[in-house]
């Protein structure tokens, strides 16, 4: 799922340029949208506030106060609302949120912590065919449950009898006395990376028994807490599952080049600098 913010004051039509979006997007996959709301609204989920999203095409719309979020189900912050979003749409927009470290189209000079798609004064200076060419090129936001959901539907996956799955989360720390982990940030090699990861999973695939592996590492900002890497791992029966997922986070941490920067509450520096 292809996942950016826009921000900017009001009065720059924002929420205009968003309707735009998601007309245009609507056209090549399913939209949701996420508002970031001054106050929870004493409405339902039909009311104003996230209505111009839906009539502009978004299949789902989600609104979040500081005081709590607009929608219907239980609770969940933004990192929650995307992950839960990813299996099931190829975009989403987010429309507030500058604080976030998403990609971000800006209005009006709003100060941002994003890398920057566009930037204009107001909506009405912004190139969307530009735009959307950005969009495209982004990195998705995988879950292990878009994985386990694409991995499911194989076309070999009537001859599989287990699902096999490895996760890799930030640790907040490893001792009690430890400076706890804010954060870490990753940079991947451009090109070798996906080379290298592309090769390893084939080189999975090509064994008897498996029929199918997906791996994802994120890149960019990546709080305590949340999760980095995955593997998935489609197989005949258990032991070629295990044994493939084993090797294959074993291969990606040692064969493909993604750089690794932690930040904890007492200092931050890059891993292979250390080494």
């Amino acid at each position: 799922m292809k996942t950016f913010a826009v921000v900017g004051p009001s009065e720059t039509g924002k929420t205009t340029l968003i309707e735009r979006l998601v007309d245009r997007l609507d056209e090549r996959g399913s939209v949701a949208t996420i508002k970031h709301l001054d106050h929870a609204p004493d409405i339902d989920t039909h009311g104003k506030d996230t209505a111009r999203h839906r009539d502009a095409g978004a299949a789902v719309t989600h609104g979040i106060s500081e005081d709590g979020w607009f929608a219907t189900g239980d609770a969940r912050d933004l990192d929650e609302i995307l992950d839960g979003l990813a299996p099931d749409h190829d975009y989403a927009i987010v429309e507030g949120f500058s604080g976030r470290h998403l990609p971000t189209v800006i209005l009006g000079d709003r100060d941002h912590a994003g890398h920057e798609l566009a930037a204009a004064t107001d909506a009405d200076e912004i190139d969307l065919d530009a735009v959307c060419v950005a969009i495209d090129d982004l990195e998705p936001r995988v879950t292990l449950e878009s994985l386990v959901a694409e991995i499911k539907s194989a076309p070999n996956a009537d001859r599989s009898g287990a699902i096999a799955t490895f996760t890799g989360r930030v640790r907040t720390k490893d001792a009690d006395d430890d400076a706890p982990t804010e954060h870490l940030e990753f940079e991947a090699y451009e090109g070798v990376a996906d080379e290298r990861l592309a090769a390893i999973i084939a080189d999975l695939e090509a064994r008897e028994g498996v029929q199918r592996v997906l791996a994802h590492h994120r890149t960019g900002v990546i709080a305590s807490g949340e999760d980095i890497v995955f593997v998935v791992v489609l197989a005949g029966h258990r032991e070629e599952a295990f044994t493939a997922v084993a090797d294959g986070i074993d291969r990606l941490k040692d064969e493909v080049p993604i750089f690794k920067k932690e930040v904890t509450a007492d200092e931050q520096f890059w891993l292979h600098e250390r080494a």
